[in-house]
């Protein structure tokens, strides 16, 4: 679980996003940190009693630095409203399918995982093994935890081609999966669940129905 004042830090970091105000609430943002760093050493325990992958990691090599990369943005504020953890077995810098559990009030949390916008040659090997082995595809995306916990893969405006890729025909069967550019599930936290006890089995509950789909698109980058 995490404390109400880690939700209550954030919520008041959107509101005063600058380095004075940051600087003089230094305190509670370690507090804070401290706070969403134990609670990812305890989802990467769990998890990994499942996907020993992981069981290697530790919350230092998954969670995101909460400074902005702000050179080629319009926004200049200097700090992110979330704090986020890629629970992946190559670490947060790894280009393979991994876990995610982002943090952000508001009723902006979520967990989930896959491929988020994989670069040009490992998308077509990942077209290829959907095309190859679609009945497979099929049974991941059907199965009753998956669809429970997730619904489908992440369809939504911007996340598919407008027309198939060059080689392959319109009336694939897997096509709808062949035009995604990204492969990835996400599922809504509540911010009354992350205050629960039970939010570490809620997590690593996620990550476990998200697991053959994260094996399946990292069998395809290895071939």
């Amino acid at each position: 679980m995490l404390a109400n004042s880690s939700l209550q830090f954030l919520k008041q970091l959107e509101k005063n996003n600058s380095k004075e105000w940051f600087d003089q609430n230094r305190k509670v943002y370690e507090a804070t940190k401290a706070d969403f760093v134990e609670l990812v050493n305890a989802v990467i325990i769990e998890t990994s009693k499942k996907d020993a992958s992981i069981a290697h990691l530790t919350a230092k090599e998954c969670v995101f630095r909460i400074n902005r990369d702000v050179r080629f943005s319009k926004n200049k504020a200097p700090y992110k409203t979330n704090m986020g953890a890629s629970i992946n077995s190559g670490g947060k810098k790894a280009l393979t399918a991994g876990y995610y559990f982002h943090f952000e009030p508001g009723g902006k949390s979520f967990v989930g995982g896959g491929l988020y916008m994989a670069e040009p040659d490992k998308m077509k090997k990942i077209r290829q093994e959907i095309d190859y082995n679609w009945p497979e595809f099929k049974k991941l995306l059907s199965h009753k935890n998956f669809k429970q916990q997730y619904g489908d893969l992440d369809k939504s405006e911007g996340m598919s081609l407008v027309r198939e890729p060059k080689g392959y025909e319109k009336d694939n069967p897997a096509i709808e999966y062949i035009k995604l550019k990204s492969w990835i599930a996400i599922a809504p936290i509540a911010d009354k669940e992350l205050t629960e006890k039970q939010l570490v089995k809620t997590i690593a509950k996620a990550f476990e129905a998200l697991q053959p789909m994260i094996v399946f698109l990292n069998r395809a980058l290895e071939d």
